[in-house]
């Protein structure tokens, strides 16, 4: 049995996660711990003091006595908005804290486009211009050729809970680009799951998600290798190792 630990911010999409854990195996589970978010806003200022580690230390605890193996903060706008240095001080700060490896969304996102072998992305957003572009630039400093951003100024995460399966594939359709390999849609508050394969589909590309991005990267941290095509093409390429 194998225990991935995430952290999750507010109540938005979090019933992605047993929708996971369904379809990934009865050998692995997904326990998730809420965060105090704070204000929910799509605002640096306030994404900033969502991801700071006093929000988040009182749910680790929970997630290590859960028999978690690895811990993700499942955030993507809590994490990219510190910056790359930033982000990883972040994740350096919660692997001490819970004493077990650590990541976070964002850098989830970096190692996924490399697994896939995705050489451009295009980023669909659901974030305001300024946020999506904080994204952007995250990406590109771990190497990703971003060729478009689409950024849908919703200010809340509240708000994107929403969403449902129009909204998402109108999302992912206007944020594609011929010249991108892949699409990423960079919102744990978005819900994806029972729609990554018809997204691929519809497209004719791999799509990634930040729920189910978060879990591959728990899975990559507890070096774990999962065939789960339901989860989309991230899920039934052979995984390498990353760095």
């Amino acid at each position: 049995m194998t225990a991935l630990g995430f952290l999750y911010p507010g109540h938005s999409a979090e019933d992605d996660y047993p929708r996971m854990e369904q379809l990934l195996g009865s050998d692995i589970r997904l326990p998730l711990v809420h965060t105090d978010i704070g204000e929910d806003a799509h605002r640096v200022d306030a994404l900033r003091e969502m991801g700071a580690l006093e929000r988040l230390s009182p749910g680790v605890e929970e997630l290590r006595l859960s028999g978690a193996e690895a811990v993700v903060w499942a955030c993507t706008s809590g994490s990219f908005v510190y910056g790359w240095e930033g982000a990883h001080e972040q994740v350096r700060s919660l692997a001490r804290a819970a004493g077990l490896p650590a990541s976070s969304t964002s850098f989830g996102f970096a190692h996924a486009v490399r697994e896939i072998r995705a050489r451009r992305v295009a980023v669909a957003a659901t974030y305001p211009d300024d946020v999506a572009e904080l994204f952007a630039d995250f990406l590109r400093k771990a190497g990703v050729e971003v060729v478009s951003v689409r950024a849908s100024g919703i200010v809340t995460g509240a708000e994107v809970g929403t969403w449902g399966e129009a909204e998402l594939f109108a999302l992912a359709r206007d944020g594609d680009h011929p010249d991108a390999d892949a699409v990423l849609l960079p919102d744990t508050a978005l819900h994806t799951v029972a729609h990554l394969t018809a997204l691929e589909k519809e497209l004719g590309k791999p799509v990634l998600t930040a729920n189910q991005v978060s879990v591959w990267e728990a899975l990559r941290l507890a070096d774990r290798r999962v065939n789960a095509p339901a989860l989309g093409a991230l899920f039934v390429r052979e995984p390498r190792v990353q760095s």
